[in-house]
């Protein structure tokens, strides 16, 4: 069996594990964030705030656009998919969100638009998805690119806190 056949039939990287690693991340950056603000107004130092606070920015957009590639996935009703999104402003919320949403069957083991017996794309959304699941490090590419263009438009906009 070949790789790309095996790959379709049992994907390393399900919606359940891509999901949960980045809700992970998210979780421990925002750990590393309220280190540097103990260590900020203890003072020690401000500096890891500016550090982990790019970091927890970069991971937070990542979980963000994570949370809309696999609502379109498992086709989460809109509370759904917003209480995902929401997880993310409340400090270590995504963790308790992403076992929630698998101990409710809201998380599969396979991509639904790709592989052997993928669905039919019927959405520009959906054909975008079913794009990046049959180029994965295309798709990996410009997720980056993507988090890098948000994170740099809200560096732009102005930090959170005045």
């Amino acid at each position: 069996m070949t790789d790309t056949v095996a790959s379709t039939r049992n994907p390393r990287v399900s919606p359940r594990r891509f999901y949960a690693a980045v809700a992970l991340a998210e979780v421990i950056t925002w750990a590393l964030l309220i280190i540097g603000m103990v260590f900020k107004y203890s003072g020690v130092t401000d500096v890891l705030v500016s550090i982990f606070g790019m970091i927890h920015g970069i991971a937070t957009v990542a979980y963000g656009l994570t949370s809309l590639f696999v609502w379109v996935n498992e086709r989460w009703s809109a509370g759904t998919g917003i209480a995902s999104l929401v997880a993310a402003i409340i400090p270590f919320a995504t963790l308790p969100f992403e076992k929630w949403a698998e101990r409710t069957g809201r998380l599969s083991s396979r991509w639904r638009l790709a592989g052997a017996n993928a669905e039919s794309p019927r959405t520009v959304v959906e054909r975008v998805q079913a794009w990046c699941l049959a180029r994965p490090y295309a798709a990996l590419g410009l997720g980056v690119v993507a988090v890098a263009v948000i994170t740099t438009a809200l560096l732009l906009a102005g930090p959170p806190v005045g």
